[in-house]
């Protein structure tokens, strides 16, 4: 099966296939990822400082990013174990929206392939796009394609209340 949906991914198959896979996997990371780890990633002292600027020095908030090592650690190998489920490339970014500011999310964890359609280089934070406001409002995967060769799905990522915190995209190329 892995030397199968590899063959399909290199020979450029119909995008179905590639989507039918990113789903399974979005399906996974929703029923792993644990949202009350995800909010506790972020110190205090780096939201703190995220949206203050200095005049003098425009990256301030990037030279003040820091996190709690144990639940980043853990949350990034575990999208990094999702992420290898199938046997072609693909990413699972965790991307989180911030309290006093939901019109703006950032993407907490990249993976090592830097794919995304979403992610602007350099940017700590931007615009919250419609589809990952719809994700997280409805709590309901949302498959996404048609910016670049990128096909994501994103997924939310609930707490322990049942609300979603965050959200994961799960992305590959989709050579159609």
């Amino acid at each position: 099966m892995r030397k199968l949906a590899l063959a399909v991914w290199m020979a450029g198959a119909a995008s179905g296939a590639v989507v039918e896979e990113l789903e399974r996997l979005a399906l996974v990371a929703t029923a792993v990822v644990d949202g009350d780890d995800c909010e506790k990633i972020m110190t205090p002292r780096a939201l703190e400082k995220m949206f203050r600027t200095d005049p003098r020095d425009r990256w301030a908030g990037h030279d003040n990013f820091d996190v709690h090592d144990a639940p980043y650690i853990a949350v990034k190998k575990l999208l990094r174990r999702i992420a290898t489920i199938v046997s072609f490339p693909v990413d699972c970014n965790l991307w989180m929206g911030f309290r006093e500011r939901p019109d703006l999310i950032q993407i907490l964890i990249r993976q090592p392939n830097e794919m995304s359609q979403f992610w602007r280089w350099g940017d700590l934070y931007q615009p919250m796009p419609p589809e990952m406001k719809e994700v997280l409002a409805g709590g309901k995967p949302k498959t996404v394609t048609g910016r670049g060769d990128y096909v994501s799905v994103m997924t939310p990522v609930f707490n322990s209340l049942g609300d979603p915190v965050a959200l994961v995209e799960v992305v590959a190329r989709n050579f159609k």
